[in-house]
């Protein structure tokens, strides 16, 4: 079940991504800490890993040597962000400007409060 679970986040993430621009470690770090139990030192380099090519390489290597990325966790997000990014492209093409700013807006803060209030 968790392999479906991380894939998933990968693909959410990925519609983040592709929609607003961001980088997928506003939903992947938390998700990867209070949903998958990962250390936050795992969940940063879990998500680095997975945003490997782009972003993270140097980051990721450093996590790497020290034994904080999951690399089949990685594996997976990577597959969900190639997926959704696809779609969250074409999702935030076909919204008005005012509508995705706004939802971006919700993004940001949703996942601030978020972060705050967990515990």
């Amino acid at each position: 079940m968790k392999p479906i679970l991380v894939l998933a986040l990968g693909v959410g993430a990925g519609l983040l991504s592709g929609m607003f621009g961001v980088g997928g470690g506003i939903l992947i770090v938390p998700i990867l800490m209070y949903g998958l139990r990962l250390s936050p030192h795992e969940a940063v380099g879990t998500s680095l890993a997975a945003l490997l090519l782009p972003v993270g390489f140097l980051g990721a290597l450093q996590y790497y040597r020290n034994g904080y990325i999951h690399i089949g966790y990685a594996a997976l997000l990577a597959a969900g962000l190639f997926v959704g990014a696809y779609w969250g492209a074409r999702l935030s093409i076909s919204l008005q400007g005012t509508i995705l700013e706004r939802l971006f807006g919700g993004v940001l803060i949703a996942a601030g409060l978020w972060m705050i209030f967990r515990r």
